[in-house]
Parts: C-alpha cells; structure tokens; sequence
C-alpha cells in the first residue's frame, strides 16, 4: 500500500469524521511522508462553502457565485441596493445567507429555486420560515410539491426586482419537467440543471429510463429556443460544476454562451443527434436521490443532520462530460 503512497508531494488524507485520517496521517508523517488530514473528514469538507465575485456580470448591482467544492453545488447571490436574494440556496447553509446578506446590510428579499433537486436539500422553506419570500416554478408543482401554497409561484416571464437588478423567470424543462432557469438583469442565465459550462443536463431523473428520450427532446428545445438565442455574451451559470469544469479568470464556474457553442459540440447538433449521444452515456443517478426529491417535494420530512448526510457525495445531475465537450 505504501509503494502507491506519492512521496514527492503533500499527501491528505480523508475519511468520514477525521479520527481514522489522523491517525493514518500520523503515521505516513512517521514514516517520512509530508502528510496531513482533513479536520472533521468528509463532513468538515461538506461544509466548506465559498462566495466568489462574479466579475464579468455587468448587470446592476454585484452578483455574487456559492460553491460547494464537497458536491460541486452552486448558487446565486444578487445584491443591489439595500436588498438581495438568493438563487439555489441549500438549506445546509440557512443561516450563511442571512449572516452575508447582514455583512453585505442587505436584505435578504427572495429566495429562489430552479427546480426539484435531486443531490441536495433545497433551503428555499427554510429561508422562508425566517421571513423571506419563497420562490419555485410553477411549472414544479405538478411533480407534487406539498407546500405550493406557502410558496410564491414562479411562471415564464415573470419578474423579480432586486434594487435596479431584474431577475427574469425563463422556462427551460428538459432536466425535469419544472426547469426553470433565471435571467439576471440581461447578463448572467442562472440555469440550474439545464446547462452547465462543462455539460448539460441529464433527462433522466423523473420520469427515468423510459421517459428519457421525451425529456432530452425536450432539453434540446429548451436550449436552443430559450437559452442559445440570447446574445453571446451573456453568462451562464449553472448549479453544479464538476473537476471537469475549468473556472473563469474570476473563480466562478461561469462562462459567456459564444464560448460554450464553440467548446461543447452537443449543442451545435441537431434534435437526433443531440438525443442520441444525451442518452448514450449518462453517469449513476445522484447518491441517495430517491429520498433527497421526495424531501424536497415536502413529502418526506428530515432533520438538519439527516439532510446533511444524505447530501454528501457528488452531485451527478449531468450528463457524461467526456462524450459532450469538443476536442
């Protein structure tokens, strides 16, 4: 075991909790490895969650990327003027949000979902208890959403104001039936899981297998009618990123429409070709995504600590990158 140990370079090690990993850490030191752990383990690297300026963004006000490198989650943070809201919050996070919108003097106006989750536990409810204003897609609510009527419904064209920022409502299904992607003041396409900068969606989590090839149709309408048709420039910034996706020259896992026609030939296709290869290669389903949607859908209920274990591990809400990106 110790033969496939580097010993030219800084070795850490990882386990669930960080008490295995010290150990061995200690004992690579020991043996002359430049070796250290992870505190806390996986759990401790499930909570580092980072907000990175998006520079490129010229919209009103500052936008600002969350990412979670344990799952690879990202998510959104409009800020202009004396308000903000949040786009994909994770409810791990509740109380991040509402301390950096205190640091920020905002206040937190909305909270927004793209979607259904199926990796993480959406923090949109629980942002809401705590007084701001919840936000999913209308077009959500059929999957079986129980607490619509708590909610402020989202339906293509609406608007969000934010100080002098728009956030716009535009659907997009495909990934699910209920994708909803947002457009921030005419300059970043928040697209949850439809378009990511290093892929796109996968069509299978909820209809699955048999209801794939439908659904990919669908995405491949969505991209091409809602979200390729904006200007070149606009951004894009998706919900996950993966060790695939290499980040802009600002940090953030973004990237403007003409450069991911040009780096990503799945969309350059046509509808066939686009459908085939979606279908030919999609990666395992989300670890433990068949009680992360039913939480989400409020018909399921689990604790801070539940949600928090059911959401470690990657996120694999794309499909296979290899099989989408240009040479």
């Amino acid at each position: 075991m110790l033969a496939k140990i580097p010993d030219d370079r800084e070795v850490t090690v990882l386990c669930a909790k960080g008490g295995s990993s010290e150990f061995v850490a200690g004992t690579l030191k020991d043996r002359g490895y430049d070796a250290n752990q992870l505190e806390d383990g996986m759990n401790g690297w499930a909570r580092i969650y980072e907000r990175v300026e998006v520079s490129e963004y010229d919209g009103a006000g500052t936008l600002y990327q969350y990412q979670r490198p344990s799952s690879g989650c990202l998510g959104y943070l409009v800020v202009d003027g004396d308000e903000a809201a949040v786009i994909d919050p994770l409810r791990a996070f509740t109380d991040r949000y509402l301390t950096d919108a205190d640091e920020l003097g905002v206040d937190l106006q909305y909270a927004i979902d793209t979607h259904i989750h199926a990796d993480h536990i959406s923090g949109v409810r629980a942002l809401d208890a705590v007084g701001v204003e919840g936000v999913i897609p209308e077009a959500s609510v059929d999957r079986g959403v129980t607490y619509a009527d708590e909610m402020t419904l989202a339906e293509d064209g609406d608007e969000f104001q934010v100080g002098d920022a728009t956030i716009e409502t535009v659907s997009t299904p495909g990934h699910t039936s209920g994708m909803t992607s947002y457009l921030i003041d005419d300059s970043l396409l928040a697209t949850g899981d439809g378009l990511f900068i290093e892929s796109v969606a996968r069509p299978d989590l909820e209809e699955g297998d048999d209801g794939a090839p439908e659904a990919a149709a669908q995405l491949y309408e969505s991209l091409q009618e809602r979200v390729l048709s904006l200007p070149d420039d606009t951004l894009i910034g998706g919900a996950h990123f993966s060790d695939a996706a290499e980040p802009a020259d600002d940090g953030t896992y973004t990237a403007p429409i003409g450069q991911l026609k040009a780096e990503m030939d799945a969309l350059t296709m046509d509808k066939d070709e686009f459908v085939e290869l979606i279908l030919s290669d999609m990666p395992p389903r989300p670890a433990n995504y068949e009680d992360i949607i039913p939480t989400n859908l409020g018909q399921q209920e689990a604790d801070d600590d539940e949600a928090f274990e059911l959401e470690l591990g990657p996120n694999n809400c794309a499909a296979s990158q290899e099989s989408l990106a240009g040479d």
